[in-house]
């Protein structure tokens, strides 16, 4: 009894510490996306054609306060990885250790990938689509706060589901799931994204259908991914098995 209660007080104490490390990153990165916050700000508003305007001095700290969140997140995200990793890294074969260590930096660059796919790709249609709509019926003037909040709904969750294919490749790995289920439960996810797309996007088929599809592409290339890993996995446990008898 003792023993476990022992185990349990490191494990919360390694817990804690990986923690700490993660938040002390996300405040580096933080203060380092403040200090360029201007820069990055002249950069995302470069191709409008209008001058975005404030209603009250606090909306401008709030805009460099969340661009300098969003910089800080995309460099935690690796940090985040990592100590996760060496968290869970004790319960891992020294092969796990060395493939799920190579998910670290492809946790990084699918989600600047899925940043950059929906500010290059994803944004630029909705927000045409949008002011299109108005026409000469309305005269298009955005306020800092408004616009900004835009941007975030329509880059950040495609950062997020980038991820997908790597934290599928990780579980198969961990045997927590396998592609049979995925392929199992596969009309209930395409529910889901489907459910996703039509809620981040604007109310038209072809945004909609802009989004869907990226979407459910992502989910057939985890699976496929899965397949590979899990083939993996049962090659190495009969190798395993036959050298042992």
């Amino acid at each position: 009894m003792e023993e476990k209660e022992l185990n349990l007080v490191e494990h919360l104490d390694e817990l804690r510490k990986r923690l700490i490390i993660t938040a002390s990153a996300f405040i580096l990165f933080f203060i380092a996306g403040f200090v360029f916050v201007e820069d990055i700000y002249k950069w995302l508003v470069r191709d409008l054609d209008v001058k975005l305007i404030v209603l009250g001095p606090s909306d401008i700290i709030w805009v460099y306060f969340m661009l300098a969140a969003v910089i800080a997140v995309a460099g935690t995200i690796p940090v985040l990885a990592l100590q996760i990793w060496l968290f869970v890294k004790p319960a891992l074969t020294a092969a796990e250790r060395k493939i799920s260590l190579s998910y670290v930096p492809a946790l990084f660059i699918l989600f600047i990938i899925g940043l950059c796919f929906g500010y290059f790709v994803i944004f630029p249609t909705v927000l045409s689509f949008l002011v299109d709509l108005g026409g000469e019926l309305f005269e298009a003037n955005f306020t800092v706060d408004k616009y900004f909040r835009f941007v975030l709904n329509m880059t950040l969750p495609f950062g997020v589901l980038f991820e997908l294919p790597v934290v599928i490749m990780f579980l198969t790995s961990l045997g927590i799931i396998n592609p049979y289920v995925l392929t199992k439960i596969r009309k209930y996810a395409y529910f889901v994204l489907v459910v996703i797309s039509v809620v981040i996007s604007p109310p038209d088929f072809m945004s909609d259908i802009l989004v869907t599809i990226p979407l459910l592409l992502l989910y057939e290339i985890s699976i496929n991914l899965s397949k590979i890993v899990y083939k993996k996995k049962l090659k190495k446990a009969e190798n395993t098995g036959e050298a042992s008898s």
